[in-house]
């Protein structure tokens, strides 16, 4: 069931959302995505863009199976919760039913690992039960970046707050939170990085087995388009400067090397390498 494999490494997507829309505009993912504009980056179609220009965006999850271990890295909206977005306003998706298909149960689960606490990446942490909400994966250690979780303990976002409420304070009074540096060893296989720029505290998650890797991005990046166009920002962005530094310099890193970039919110086939494309770059799938 896996859909890549890093040395002992399966890692397996669970996808609870994946939709073709019009992109740009302020407050959007990309804000500079139009769709002519999309149209002149020709390596986005078929994968991540339609003829039209409309970009293909995913909200999945990624399933790390190690030898010890068994980690889910971020959650996506999840069921039942009362959002401002319509988008995520009590969603009812097959993503438990889904889950199950891998193999995985939520009791194997014991690991789960945030990137940050945005609404799409922290719903499956808890589950409607009984009016009330309970961990979804109740014998894991859900990891949390220390720095991303003092920014929004205090952070007063009206937006924020219903997710916190939720889907992370219920971790916490469940005793199960672990707060993490942001360069924390996991296990031998997986550890995370600093990422900063989207949120304060954003990390992403680094695959090593066997002479092979991987990195998953969380929302270090969008949308594939973001590679051609290194200077096109996210309205989601809490620092949009910090957020193109972090970017640009990534890509830099990966570009030409062999290491695997899985993408959170990239649609199927959501991963690839990324090679030097003129002034920017591309994901080869």
């Amino acid at each position: 069931m896996a859909d890549w494999q890093i040395g002992d490494v399966a890692i397996t997507r669970v996808v609870e959302v994946e939709v073709a829309l019009p992109g740009g505009g302020a407050g959007s993912m990309v804000e500079k995505a139009y769709p002519d504009a999309v149209k002149e980056i020709g390596w986005l179609r078929p994968h991540f863009a339609t003829d039209e220009g409309h970009i293909r965006v995913a909200i999945q999850a990624l399933l790390i199976e190690t030898p010890k271990s068994r980690i889910v890295v971020d959650t996506c909206v999840g069921n039942d919760k009362e959002r401002g977005n319509p988008f995520f306003n009590k969603l009812q998706t097959q993503f438990l039913k889904d889950f199950e298909k891998t193999g995985w149960t939520r009791d194997s689960v014991d690991k789960v690992l945030c990137t940050h606490l945005h609404v799409d990446h922290v719903g499956w942490n808890t589950m409607l039960e009984n009016g009330k909400w309970v961990p979804t994966f109740p014998k894991a250690r859900y990891l949390i970046g220390k720095r991303e979780w003092e920014h929004w303990e205090n952070e007063n976002d009206p937006d924020n707050a219903p997710v916190l409420a939720d889907s992370v304070r219920p971790i916490f009074e469940a005793g199960l939170a672990d707060l993490i540096a942001d360069d924390h060893r996991i296990c031998e296989e997986v550890s995370v990085r600093p990422t900063p720029g989207h949120t304060p505290g954003h990390i992403s998650v680094v695959i090593s087995s066997k002479g092979e890797s991987a990195v998953i991005t969380g929302d270090l990046m969008h949308h594939p388009c973001q590679m051609a166009r290194t200077d096109w920002r996210s309205a989601f962005d809490s620092d949009g400067d910090m957020a193109e530094k972090t970017r640009h310099a990534f890509l830099a890193e990966m570009a030409d090397g062999p290491t695997l970039v899985i993408g959170t919110h990239f649609a199927t086939p959501a991963a690839g390498l990324v090679k030097r494309d003129g002034e920017g770059y591309r994901l080869e799938v």
